[in-house]
C-alpha cells in the first residue's frame, strides 16, 4: 500500500457572509497532481469504505472517505476518463470507468487490476454508462451520438440506437425505481426516455422526448419513485421535469443570477451538480465561483419557483473551479456521521478537500502531499464548459 509523507500547511479560515447559513470548514486536502492535471469525479463505494477519484492523468485513485488514506490506483485508459461508478451489492469491489479511448473497463479494487474491457468499436468515445434493465443484465453507454447496449454477463452487444440523438450523448441513466426505463441526454438539447424491454430499437422503444433547447450536461432523479428529473445544461441553466409525461415543472434560465443574488460572495459562475434528499424532500443546486467557494442553494420547483439562500457554504479549500462534489449526508449512522464529515470535493486545482462543520477543532489545517501521483507526461487542459 502506497504511503506518502504529509506536509502540514495552514489554511485561511473563510467567513464569506454574515448570513445564517451553515458554514463548513476544511478538515484536510490532498494535493493529487502537478501542473494542469486535476480531479474530474469522486464516487463512493456502496458501503462507503472507499471512494474513487478520476484524474486528468487518465488514472483512477482510491482513498478512504473517512481518513483520506490512499489505497491504490487503476490505470489502463489511454485518454480522458469521462465517467466512473462502483457496482452494486452483488459485486461491491468492482469499479467501472469509461473513456474517450472507446472502452468501458472494470477493475477489482482489491487488487487494482483490470478484470474486463468492453470496446465501443470504430474509435467511438464513451461519455457515460449505466447498468440496469428489467433483468439487471444490460449495460448502456453513450458513444458519441449513439446509445449502445451490451449484456454485461457475456459482453455481447444486443442493440445500438443510432437515430434518437444527432450529437454526443453526455448522459445515460437507468431510472432507479423503473429499471427497464433508460434516460439519455445529449449536446443536441434532447432528453430521450426509452423502454428497454424486448428487442431494443429507435422506432418502437422511444417513449418520449424532452426538448431542453440547449446542450445538456447532467441529469438526475428526484421525487417519489424517482418520477421527476433535474437537468443542468452547459450554459448553466436548470430545469425540473416530469419524465413520464415529458412535462416541464420548473425552468431557471437565469439560475446563476438567482443564486448570486442570494449570497454576499462573488458571482456564481458555474454549477457543479444537484443533490436531492428523499428524507427532506429537498433539491439543492451546488454552485461555485472561480475562487473555489461552493454553495448549496435550495431549489423550490413547486408553486413559486425560486433558488434560495445557500444552506451550506464550503470555502477556504479550493483555489479554482470545482469539478465534483461527493456529499456524505446519505450515509446513515456510519463512519461519516461519527466523524462529522459533510463531504468531499475535487477540482481543477488538483485538490481533494474534506469538509467538517465550522465548529470542528480540526478545520484549520490541511495535509498536502505531491507524492500521491506522478506528473502526467502530457498535460492537457480541457474547458469546463466542454460537454465532456
Amino acid at each position: 500500500m502506497e504511503t506518502a509523507d504529509m506536509d502540514v500547511e495552514e489554511q485561511p479560515h473563510s467567513d464569506p457572509s454574515p448570513n445564517s447559513y451553515k458554514r463548513f470548514g476544511l478538515k484536510n486536502s490532498f494535493q493529487t497532481n502537478f501542473g494542469d492535471d486535476y480531479v474530474f469525479q469522486i464516487v463512493p463505494k456502496e458501503d462507503w469504505t472507499a471512494m474513487a477519484v478520476s484524474l486528468s492523468t487518465n488514472a483512477v485513485k482510491l482513498y478512504s472517505p473517512v481518513t483520506g488514506q490512499y489505497y491504490g490506483e487503476c490505470r489502463a485508459h489511454s485518454t480522458t476518463i469521462n465517467h466512473i461508478s462502483f457496482s452494486g451489492a452483488s459485486t461491491p469491489h468492482v469499479l467501472h470507468s469509461c473513456s474517450s479511448d472507446g472502452t468501458i473497463r472494470a477493475w477489482d479494487t482489491r487488487s487494482f487490476q483490470e478484470v474486463s474491457c468492453i470496446s465501443a468499436g470504430n474509435s467511438q468515445e464513451v461519455f457515460s454508462f449505466s447498468f440496469g434493465g428489467s433483468n439487471e443484465n444490460l449495460l448502456a453507454a453513450g458513444c458519441q451520438s449513439q446509445i449502445h447496449f451490451w449484456d454485461w454477463r457475456n459482453k455481447k452487444q444486443v442493440a445500438c440506437l443510432e437515430d434518437s440523438h444527432v450529437d454526443d450523448v453526455t448522459q445515460v441513466h437507468f431510472v432507479p425505481d423503473h429499471r427497464s426505463k433508460l434516460v439519455s441526454a445529449s449536446v443536441d438539447g434532447l432528453i430521450c426516455i426509452f423502454d428497454t424491454e424486448g428487442d431494443i430499437n429507435d422506432d418502437e422503444h422511444l417513449e418520449s422526448v424532452i426538448n431542453v433547447g440547449t446542450s445538456v450536461g447532467k441529469v438526475g432523479f428526484l421525487g417519489g419513485r424517482q418520477q421527476k428529473l433535474w437537468c443542468l445544461t452547459h450554459i448553466e441553466t436548470l430545469s425540473v421535469w416530469d419524465w413520464k409525461g415529458a412535462k416541464n415543472e420548473a425552468s431557471f434560465q437565469d439560475a446563476r443570477l438567482l443564486a448570486s443574488n442570494s449570497w454576499a460572495l462573488d458571482h456564481v459562475e458555474y454549477f457543479v451538480d444537484c443533490h436531492y434528499s428523499e428524507e427532506a424532500e429537498q433539491l439543492w443546486v451546488i454552485g461555485g465561483n472561480n475562487a473555489g467557494t461552493l454553495g448549496y442553494f435550495p431549489v423550490n420547483y413547486n408553486g413559486v419557483v425560486a433558488i434560495g439562500s445557500p444552506e451550506a457554504v464550503l470555502g477556504g479549500g479550493h483555489t479554482g473551479v470545482v469539478r465534483s462534489v461527493m456529499p456524505m449526508s446519505s450515509l446513515q449512522g456510519g463512519l461519516a456521521q461519527n466523524q462529522g464529515i459533510f463531504g468531499w470535493t475535487g477540482g481543477e486545482d488538483g485538490r481533494l478537500c474534506c469538509w467538517l462543520p465550522d465548529d470542528s477543532p480540526q478545520i484549520n489545517r490541511s495535509w498536502i502531499s505531491s507524492a500521491l501521483i506522478m506528473r502526467s507526461p502530457r498535460t492537457r487542459k480541457k474547458s469546463r464548459h466542454h460537454p465532456y
